[in-house]
């Protein structure tokens, strides 16, 4: 690398820094750390359910015709039970771990948090259904409208706050002391005591106010004044464009990208696909613009961070079949197999890319070309709407477009990664000619 580019790259990082730390605190503060790791507990129900849910929905023609000749009509019945005692709670699992998680943080035992957590959710949302009439509501049962997809902002309102007021209690020591040779346990239990009573009477407050004033409970109305514009911010074009954008923006100053901005937008591009599946499981087909969201966490994982965040596995593969430093020969072959399994930090570092002028003008172009390929496609109908099947983050590309969203979402996956390979290739060579002059020298 030129001296003039190591000075560009002084340069930069010096004024990034200036703005680093400010960028540092948010991203590292309690509530944006318990809304990320909290929310990481529903990964395994999400990768779980996506299973069963694509064995009840396997992108093949005469599929469920096909079961149904064997297993009978109702053949989906028992998996659907497994979808909806995971995709369905989703947003309770995630207020548990909000709470715990900033408990945790506290210094304190965050399991009782989680529950106080749950409870509080259960408390703040109707008790009963609505019959078929309308008019008679059954009691009694606990409904799972709020719990999922719909529940999501609520969810963190609620784990954040109990977290909160759970803490300031404990720090403040308003707790019943018992004697040292009490059991830990019930020692412990008797030390929930009042923060537990607080935070219940709290929500038992809550649900009454929200009832007398707004005929609404607490669920429903951040759902519908906070989550529904939320959603449909993150699900317009300029949202795609902008969640492409800032993760590679972050990365490229040096701080994990998907972990800060999924970890906010998260929630929502997940009810968003939540939204999708409840649309079909009542048997509605998916229209892009009118009742299915584009923008899901399917939309982010298989087509903007695919191959590594700033789509770098096109940028991997120019080294590969390009390359004529030795520099770029060797991490080329070193970065092949990571980045086929979408890990792309031995390239970014060893690029590098982070604070790298020449490479930030395609690590920033490539995904949010990718955005604008994708919307598009799934907005014209050429790609249905993703539904709320997941795959594990390092499944390889063709291979998570297909579980995600059949042939056609492979085939999207493909064209993205070609004009991956058209977008970093100019800026590759001119790199790749820096380091062969300084290996000569």
């Amino acid at each position: 690398m030129s001296t003039e580019t190591i000075e560009d790259q002084r340069t930069i990082a010096d004024r990034v820094n200036k703005i680093l730390p400010t960028i540092l605190k948010f991203v590292n503060s309690k509530p944006i750390t318990a809304i990320k790791e909290g929310f990481m507990l529903t990964m395994p129900l999400t990768i779980i359910g996506s299973i069963f849910l694509l064995i009840a929905f396997v992108p093949i023609d005469g599929y469920n015709e096909f079961m149904a000749r064997i297993f009978g009509a109702e053949w989906s019945v028992p998996l659907f039970q497994v979808v909806g005692a995971t995709f369905d709670i989703l947003a309770l699992v995630g207020a548990f771990g909000i709470a715990f998680t900033y408990v945790k943080y506290e210094g304190h035992n965050g399991v009782n948090a989680g529950i106080l957590s749950i409870v509080s959710m259960l408390i703040v949302m109707n008790a009963f259904v609505v019959a078929p009439d309308g008019v008679t509501h059954i009691t009694g049962v606990i409904p799972k409208t709020f719990l999922g997809g719909k529940g999501m902002i609520a969810a963190i309102i609620i784990g954040l706050s109990v977290g909160w007021i759970y803490s300031a209690v404990l720090n403040k020591n308003w707790v019943i002391k018992l004697p040292d040779s009490v059991p830990e346990g019930v020692s412990n239990a008797f030390r929930s005591l009042i923060p537990g009573f607080i935070i219940i009477l709290l929500a038992f407050l809550t649900y009454i106010f929200f009832d007398v004033a707004f005929n609404k409970t607490f669920i429903e109305t951040i759902y519908t004044a906070v989550q529904t514009p939320l959603q449909s911010m993150s699900d317009s074009f300029y949202g795609a464009v902008g969640i492409a954008l800032l993760i590679s923006l972050l990365w490229w100053c040096g701080v994990h990208g998907p972990v800060i901005v999924m970890g906010i937008m998260g929630p929502i591009v997940q009810a968003n696909a939540l939204h999708n599946q409840s649309l079909i499981n009542a048997g509605d087909l998916l229209v892009a613009g009118e009742n299915a969201k584009i923008v899901t966490n399917q939309f982010v994982d298989q087509f903007i961070t695919v191959g590594g965040s700033g789509l770098t596995f096109g940028l991997v593969c120019c080294m590969v079949l390009f390359a004529r430093s030795a520099q770029y020969k060797q991490l080329g072959k070193l970065s092949f197999i990571p980045g086929v399994f979408n890990i792309n930090e031995p390239v970014i570092f060893a690029t590098p890319i982070i604070f790298n002028p020449i490479m930030l003008v395609p690590f920033i172009l490539a995904p949010v070309a990718s955005a604008v390929m994708v919307y598009s496609a799934i907005n014209f109908g050429w790609v249905q709407p993703f539904t709320a099947i997941q795959v594990p983050w390092t499944t390889p590309m063709v291979l998570s477009g297909f579980i995600v969203g059949g042939w056609g979402a492979a085939i999207l996956q493909i064209c993205v990664f070609l004009m991956t390979l058209f977008v970093y290739f100019p800026f590759f060579k001119y790199q790749d000619r820096l380091a062969l002059s300084e290996e000569s020298k």
